[in-house]
């Protein structure tokens, strides 16, 4: 089978990973930019972290003959602070010229304070300003619904944004509709604890179809799992899906989402 991992935190996993991931079949990895697991106290760090994603990491994953691709942003987890937050944007759009940057991302909200929206709707028009895509990271458990209605009017209110070149990451059950019935792509995250296991996963997309979908595992540094993409598709072979079906959920349509910016390719 041949699969993409559209979300995946790659500075957090080792080179094992790579090397399983491209046995397992992935033909690309994209990695949007997220918290360290520490808060960053300038634009330097932030700077570092991103020629970390558009330099280094490509490097690493290509030993593996795996196209490695980037977003950037500043986390929503780290935007509490507007003056911060305010430097680390100035820093991107040089970077956007990058070969390997996709867009901007993952942006979005933490915990739906006033300074989390100020800055996501910095970021909305900065990718608006550069034409680029964007990727969306809703809050987790009780937050989820409220952050994605915030972020839905956040993205509405930009009329030049074109629906289909965002896509919102860790749907679940209430939200997914919300974000598909708006035009926008949905991504589910496969975590083996929170989030959406496989056969959770496999639920949704029999709920709300598989048209402007995709399945991510976002592995980072807690418990996740680089397969779990490759994983859900063995599942829905159990569950009778063609190969075809999970070629068009698992490949053709990140392919579609992703090829929107000409730089994206695969190794296939």
């Amino acid at each position: 089978m041949r699969y993409i991992e559209p979300h995946g935190h790659m500075v957090s996993r080792t080179t094992d990973d790579y090397q399983a991931m491209v046995t397992a079949g992935c033909a690309a990895v994209c990695e949007p930019a997220f918290w360290a697991g520490f808060d960053r106290k300038n634009k330097h760090g932030f700077y570092d972290y991103f020629l970390q994603l558009t330099e280094y990491e490509p490097r690493r994953a290509a030993k593996y003959h795996l196209p490695h691709f980037s977003w950037l942003c500043i986390n929503p987890k780290e935007s509490e602070d507007p003056g911060l937050a305010d430097d680390v944007l100035s820093l991107i759009p040089d970077l956007l010229q990058k070969p390997n940057v996709l867009g901007i991302g993952e942006i979005g909200l933490n915990k739906n304070s006033r300074n989390e929206l100020l800055i996501l709707e910095k970021h909305i028009q900065l990718a608006a300003d550069h034409d680029q895509l964007i990727l969306v990271h809703t809050p987790h458990l009780e937050d989820k619904l409220k952050g994605t209605k915030l972020i839905l009017d956040a993205l509405k209110n930009h009329s030049s944004l074109q629906p289909g070149r965002v896509i919102i990451d860790h749907v679940e059950e209430h939200t997914a509709p919300l974000v598909l019935d708006s035009g926008f792509w949905a991504g589910i995250t496969l975590y083996p604890e929170s989030k959406a296991t496989p056969n959770r996963a496999i639920d949704m997309i029999e709920l709300y179809g598989h048209e402007r979908i995709w399945l991510n595992s976002a592995c980072d540094w807690g418990h996740s799992d680089p397969l779990a993409v490759p994983k859900t598709a063995l599942q829905m072979r159990h569950r009778g899906y063609s190969a075809d079906f999970i070629d068009r959920l698992l490949y053709r349509n990140p392919l579609g989402f992703l090829s929107q910016n000409p730089r994206f390719r695969t190794a296939d």
